[in-house]
């Protein structure tokens, strides 16, 4: 086992976080819009409102837990801003209550005590929680490296795998030193996966040789990824919508049975999009024409004219204060440009008529078998993916499967045996 994994905890990951700030449930579509905007994740945490009595109460973690609703998506916010009756009325859709869009699931939150090993935390995120959320004081600068694993002569150990040994508090107050009060237990820092592979590619000396390990051999390729054809409509997204990773690839199957991949729809890929413009182009084109973009030469006869939002300048979807309700509202004609999938060529030329030439930010994050672990990770974080895919190494079209934030850290901390020991015993 890397020594980063037991000589580290998860407080030393939350240096710098800002605090966690609650989205309710209660709060509407429009208002979830801006929030992913403005996330450093692809989706945002929803939260029920602590009642009046609860109010009053010291929340434990449990209570917090309780609380917690689930993460929403932009997938998940396009899928149903491309329902019907959204689409005949966009300005209701936009006022819906988040509680009437996301997909319960308290099981993809926990909250850990910053003592917590990496190597735990790690555990906890691979059998599926997603969030971390950890208490943040402002006492807490990091913990030395020397001293993470023994605390006080005390092993530090997650608190869940053995209820008999408790970690202690690492931010634990001298006799001189005040009480807390209870505004401050109740700040939090919310820990996510790509925070965490963040670290991990900070270390990668201490992770050798696995960061040059290929992703084949590692066994982090996950071959049960979900599929859409080009020619079916991409309205079939939205029927049952993945949740790990959240993202559809859209592909060409050849005579042989092999998917050839085009595109992909996606969380990460919606992230920045122009929401009723995607709603739109998902409810009424095809997976392989919402990918690849509609031509702006289309008859205007069959493309709307589409009250939007006002689009901001890297294709995100602003909301802006006017006169009309607060809203700043226009009339645009549907595009290619509308989803944000093509970008505008200085030179004023369309490269829509030649998609394999451009493809602007359609095109699909996509490795070899043969990638190294380090390029992978390298990949999903510099273009702030939650999933690269993977594809035959003689052939960089055909698809094998997708590597995950889930499969990094499987791949990271599956137990190997030593190359001297096997040496020793053979």
């Amino acid at each position: 086992m890397a020594s980063v994994f037991l000589y580290h905890v998860v407080g030393d990951l939350t240096v710098g976080k800002p605090e966690m700030v609650e989205f309710t449930e209660n709060e509407t579509v429009e208002a979830a819009i801006r929030a992913i905007g403005e996330s450093t994740d692809c989706g945002i945490a929803v939260w029920r409102r602590r009642s009046t009595v609860q109010m009053g109460l010291i929340e434990n973690a449990e209570m917090r837990h309780q609380r917690f609703v689930g993460i929403l998506n932009p997938l998940d916010i396009v899928a149903f801003l491309a329902k019907e009756d959204c689409l005949k009325d966009q300005e209701k859709a936009l006022k819906t209550p988040v509680s009437e869009v996301i997909v319960p699931d308290n099981t993809l939150l926990k909250e850990v005590d910053p003592g917590t090993r990496l190597i735990d935390a790690l555990e906890i995120m691979r059998q599926g929680v997603r969030r971390l959320l950890v208490p943040k004081s402002k006492g807490w600068k990091g913990m030395s490296k020397r001293f993470s694993i023994l605390y006080n002569g005390k092993w530090l150990k997650n608190i869940d795998t053995n209820p008999n040994i408790t970690i202690p508090n690492i931010n634990r107050s001298s006799p001189s030193t005040p009480t807390p009060t209870a505004i401050n237990r109740d700040k939090y820092c919310c820990l996510s996966r790509e925070d965490v592979i963040r670290f991990l590619i900070g270390c990668l000396g201490a992770l050798a040789p696995l960061p040059l390990s290929s992703i084949s051999s590692l066994g982090a390729i996950n071959p049960n990824y979900c599929s859409i054809e080009a020619s079916s409509p991409a309205i079939e997204a939205a029927l049952k919508i993945p949740r790990e990773p959240s993202a559809f690839a859209v592909v060409d199957v050849t005579p042989d049975g092999r998917h050839k991949i085009l595109g992909e729809i996606s969380a990460s890929k919606l992230w920045k999009c122009d929401y009723l413009a995607a709603a739109w182009a998902l409810a009424n084109l095809s997976a392989g024409q919402f990918v690849t973009g509609v031509e702006d030469n289309v008859s205007s006869r069959s493309l709307p004219d589409l009250t939007v939002a006002a689009g901001g300048s890297n294709g995100g979807t602003n909301i802006a204060n006017g006169s009309n309700g607060g809203r700043f509202i226009r009339q645009r004609t549907f595009s290619s440009r509308s989803i944000g999938f093509f970008n505008h060529n200085p030179s004023g030329q369309s490269f829509g008529i030649n998609r394999s030439m451009y493809r602007g930010r359609s095109v699909p994050l996509t490795c070899k078998a043969t990638s190294s672990l380090a390029a992978v990770m390298a990949q999903m974080l510099s273009h702030r993916a939650t999933h690269v895919w993977v594809t035959e190494s003689e052939n960089e079209d055909v698809l094998v499967g997708l590597v995950g934030y889930a499969d990094i850290l499987a791949a990271v901390t599956r137990p190997r045996a030593n190359p001297n020991q096997e040496a020793a015993s053979a």
